[in-house]
């Protein structure tokens, strides 16, 4: 205690206890997985899924007239400037962000993959082109109003997660559980 007045106080300050690292780790692993149990969810994360999954196996495997991993990579580096880890993690998570989406396993991480992939391809290549897409053939290139609705329905699950009918839904149950029941 002070003797006089105007003399500052001592104070002990104690540091706040940190959760140990498992207790972040779970509360973390929920925040990832929650989501609500809505339908429409479910409806965004299929369909935003189900059109990507061929779009990524284009670049990965060269399916559907796709060009191929090594086609895919070399023109990125050649017609875009992209360096080749950068045009790998393109790939990559073009190809797990749409299966994660169709499973709704880390529906989140999926949407977000899509979402970067979106931005970066009307970034590097279609804003030149305009909004519309190339119905005619005439234009110079596709415009982006594709890529633009690809994140109309991305933005849903990463806003609110994957929806009634995913993996998420069911591990972030079972993890509630095993919490509630330890405790």
């Amino acid at each position: 205690m002070p003797t006089r007045l105007f003399e500052p106080r001592k104070e002990v300050r104690v540091a706040p206890r940190k959760a140990p690292a498992s207790s972040r780790a779970r509360r973390l692993l929920d925040r990832l997985l929650d989501t609500s149990s809505e339908l429409h969810l479910t409806a965004c994360r299929l369909i935003l899924g189900g059109i990507m999954v061929p779009h990524a196996a284009q670049k990965l495997l060269g399916w559907f007239g796709g060009a191929g991993f090594s086609g895919t990579l070399h023109g990125f580096r050649e017609r875009l400037g992209v360096p080749a880890a950068l045009g790998v993690l393109v790939i990559l998570a073009e190809a797990f962000g749409s299966l994660f989406l169709i499973l709704g396993l880390l529906g989140r991480v999926g949407a977000a993959c899509v979402i970067a992939v979106m931005i970066g391809a009307i970034v590097l290549v279609h804003a030149p082109n305009g909004f519309f897409m190339n119905w005619t053939g005439k234009g110079p290139g596709e415009g982006f109003e594709y890529h633009l609705l690809a994140i109309g329905l991305a933005l849903p699950i990463l806003i609110k997660g994957s929806g009634a009918l995913s993996v998420d839904n069911g591990l972030v149950r079972r993890l509630r559980k095993d919490h509630t029941d330890a405790a």
